[in-house]
């Protein structure tokens, strides 16, 4: 049975490393008859979480602020499975895909939790120049733990400080084998 997959893709660089992960990912996904979906927060307005706990999550757009998370709720709340795709910042992902994750909240708000459970999975996939994944690791298996995700894996490029520096490394195979898995 395919799955929605929607893939929230971090890299502030649509044609780097991160990116071509999940261009692979992507494709084994598609191949396995899944459809995917991927956000590039970088070329999305998305204005960080006010705390202010004034989500509804059951709302087609779940916050009290409007921009841009207002195209990926949706998408979220139909979808099967969620790629985090991000570069490695400080050991932890980029600004982007933080701030998005801290703006889903809204759907744990409210009138209903629709984030948490409901049967989906996460996957995350990563680039780095370095290979110090450890703490973000933790925050990744904390993240799926709080919101009852089943954990499909991970994929962790170290030693990819230039654009381009992944091709022909074991990662792109790998993404495509973790897309193509998903079924």
């Amino acid at each position: 049975m395919s799955k929605k997959i929607v893939i929230l893709n971090g890299s502030p660089r649509r044609n780097g490393n991160t990116s071509l992960l999940v261009k692979s990912f992507s494709e084994g996904a598609r191949s396995a008859g899944n459809t995917v979906i991927e956000f590039f927060l970088d070329d999305m307005d998305i204005h960080g979480c006010k705390g202010c706990f004034g989500g509804h999550s059951s709302r087609e757009c779940p916050c009290v602020q409007k921009d841009d998370m207002d195209k990926i709720y949706p998408a979220v709340k139909a979808c099967d499975v969620i790629v985090f795709a991000t570069p490695l910042y400080y050991w932890n992902m980029s600004g982007q895909i933080r701030t998005a994750v801290d703006r889903l909240f809204a759907l744990e708000e409210g009138d209903g939790n629709l984030l948490r459970g409901h049967g989906r999975s996460g996957a995350l996939l990563m680039a780095a120049e370095g290979h110090a994944f450890d703490d973000v690791l933790l925050y990744y298996g904390h993240l799926l733990e709080h919101l009852r995700w089943k954990n499909l894996g991970h994929i962790l490029a170290g030693g990819n400080g230039d654009i381009g520096d992944i091709h022909g490394k074991p990662e792109l195979q790998q993404a495509f084998n973790l897309g193509k898995s998903i079924s």
